[in-house]
């Protein structure tokens, strides 16, 4: 069976509806995967998430390479039994954490040298160390080491980071396939991320060079560091998508809001993760769907929901959300209720999972461009 087949296709975009096959089953795309950073997706528990439909989540390497560390999840057996996930996970690199230490992290040509904030403690990441700490995670999908850029970056500095990313892929691939040949009893994925930041032509030359190394897929980095233009951002996603393999699937690194993943699904994109629906939760932003192209995100707490006795969500699978009113979550946002960040957090992963199955439905119907267009936020 391949790891990924496509099942329709949009005639006039790049969008498709396709199946991921793992170990640990099958997951329909495209698909949202909910950002569980250190083991959880923060407030909720494995069940929910099943419930709600979500059939793959991220880890985040370098988090939990620091807590709880890597001996204890060895002695777990990693993370599906620590966490008790039964669906795939994908973990990232931890390229993009290291290199958010602006002052206390040094790239080389080996890896990154950084110092833990909370201890001063001092570490080295590498290609083979990513590698191996992805390993003993024992995530269904790895993806390399890569150099992560800041947004305002040169040609010079774009093309550097390049090709030391392509250099790293070539080192986490040779590791990656050393350390899967010592375990066959689970399938693993490692996935090449192709980068360029906002120049067309150095996201061309990524997306060839990484294709070169042959992955079992990709994760398109770099996109919307520093608040481009959406349309800069879909070029550099639908330059990269055109040169890469059609057969193998497509992640977005960290994008985005609804509109960017409806647009980003014509543009070939099969996966997406991204903090939004669950910091937004956070904050008293909360999504609510008013048509199959119509959203608000609104912020819960304001003063106009005071008085508000609709449900949160009328049509949620979830009693809570079903029963208790708009007034009522406004209320515990403004008295800093642990509930609130609960409910909020349910209610915005709806949203996002309802709408990938929404999107799979206007491509299977053959509408989604018209749908694409119509798409929008009114509030």
């Amino acid at each position: 069976m391949e790891f990924f087949e496509i099942k329709h296709k949009s005639s006039n975009t790049k969008a498709r509806t396709g199946v991921l096959n793992f170990d640990r089953g099958q997951v329909k795309t495209p698909v949202f995967m909910p950002i569980g950073t250190v083991g959880s997706v923060k407030g909720l528990t494995m069940s929910e998430l099943e419930k709600l439909g979500a059939g793959i989540i991220l880890g985040n390497t370098y988090h939990l390479w620091l807590k709880p560390d890597m001996e204890i999840m060895k002695e777990f057996g990693g993370l599906h039994n620590f966490n008790t996930w039964k669906g795939p996970i994908l973990t990232d690199s931890g390229g993009f954490q290291a290199f958010s230490l602006s002052k206390i992290r040094k790239f080389t040509e080996e890896g990154v040298k950084f110092r833990v904030p909370s201890s001063g403690e001092k570490r080295f990441l590498s290609p083979e160390i990513s590698m191996q700490i992805q390993t003993t995670l024992g995530s269904d999908i790895a993806l390399v080491l890569d150099e992560c850029l800041p947004a305002e970056v040169t040609y010079k500095q774009a093309k550097l980071a390049l090709f030391r990313t392509h250099r790293w892929a070539i080192r986490s691939k040779a590791e990656f396939d050393k350390l899967q040949s010592t375990d066959e009893s689970h399938k693993r994925r490692l996935f090449g991320i192709p980068q360029g930041a906002q120049f067309e032509d150095l996201r061309e030359l990524s997306a060839k060079m990484t294709k070169e190394i042959g992955f079992d897929g990709y994760s398109i980095g770099g996109v919307a560091n520093g608040g481009e233009p959406e349309e800069m951002m879909y070029r550099q996603v639908d330059v990269q998508t055109s040169i890469l393999e059609e057969n193998k699937p497509k992640h977005l690194l960290g994008v985005g809001t609804p509109i960017d993943i409806v647009n980003m699904v014509s543009c070939g994109i099969d996966m997406f993760d991204c903090v939004y629906p669950t910091r937004n939760a956070r904050h008293g932003s909360i999504f609510i769907k008013h048509s199959d192209t119509e959203y608000s995100a609104v912020q819960i707490s304001g003063q106009k929901y005071f008085y508000d006795k609709t449900p949160i969500n009328a049509n949620s699978k979830f009693e809570e959300l079903r029963t208790y009113s708009k007034g009522y979550l406004c209320h515990l946002f403004r008295a800093k209720e642990l509930l609130a960040y609960r409910l909020a957090t349910l209610n915005n992963l709806e949203y996002y999972i309802d709408l990938m199955a929404t999107i799979h439905t206007y491509i299977e119907e053959d509408k989604y461009e018209e749908f694409k267009n119509n798409f929008k936020r009114i509030l």
